[in-house]
């Protein structure tokens, strides 16, 4: 089952730690005398950020209310309330911050006095998808498997700002420390670097001109098993 995380509130958006861990130390966390004691230490920071040496996949859980915003946490519709309903950039900010920190994402949804998905959330809903789609429908290049260097050639000079990286994780969390670079005029330029990957993880850096980019795993407890390295060029949010 998955892990419920506790997330820092703010009224813009919520996030996951980093690193942020599949594996966990226990099968559950249990609840009042049953919960182990090490759960609430250092600010619950084991639900937080997983255990990489934990023998359990217990992936976290982000969730929020899509009327969450104004600082709002609200899951049950009310009229009036189209006001709270976070903006596309914030739920944007809470994929990256989520689903790009190897957790899931559940936005809580509101059915109003009839059992229908009001229509002010349905198009919000809408135009989040498409902004993902937008983002990362096209890469400018990827590549994927076994090793620890993994090169895209963009054959040209191309801008770059992000990275996705997933693992194969039928194999599990291998990865421990990896970087990315870039080839900028002729030399190797470090984009940015992580520990934890899993099933996704999203990098945004400032802009690039890149001809290669290139994925060095420097630590892992066995050998990378890459399902996507990915790079790409993202313009700012767009409208709808």
């Amino acid at each position: 089952p998955p892990r419920s995380t506790l997330f820092p509130y703010t009224t813009l958006f919520r996030s996951v730690s980093y690193p942020c861990w599949a594996t966990f130390p226990y099968f559950s966390t249990g609840a009042g005398e049953s919960a182990h004691k090490d759960i609430a230490a250092n600010d619950f920071s084991l639900l937080k950020t997983g255990d990489p040496d934990g023998k359990y996949w217990m992936p976290a859980m982000s969730d929020a209310p899509l009327r969450g915003y104004n600082g709002r946490h609200e899951w049950f519709w009310e009229p009036g309330d189209e006001k709270n309903i976070f903006p596309l950039e914030n739920l944007v900010e809470m994929y990256y911050k989520s689903v790009g920190r190897n957790s899931t994402l559940i936005i809580g949804l509101t059915p109003d006095a009839d059992g229908l998905l009001p229509d002010p959330d349905v198009k919000r809903l809408k135009e989040f998808g498409s902004e993902i789609d937008r983002r990362f429908s096209n890469p400018l290049g990827s590549v994927g498997g076994n090793g620890n260097i993994h090169t895209i050639d963009l054959k040209q000079e191309k801008l770059v700002n992000h990275i996705v990286i997933q693992e194969d994780i039928r194999n599990g969390e291998r990865i421990r420390q990896y970087k990315v670079e870039g080839l900028v005029n002729g030399k190797w330029k470090l984009l940015c670097h992580g520990e934890s990957v899993g099933h996704k993880r999203i990098e945004e850096f400032p802009k690039a001109e890149c001809k290669k980019i290139r994925l060095t795993i420097e630590k892992s407890i066995a050998e990378p098993d890459i399902k996507v390295f990915a790079a790409f060029f993202i313009s700012e949010t767009q409208h709808h």
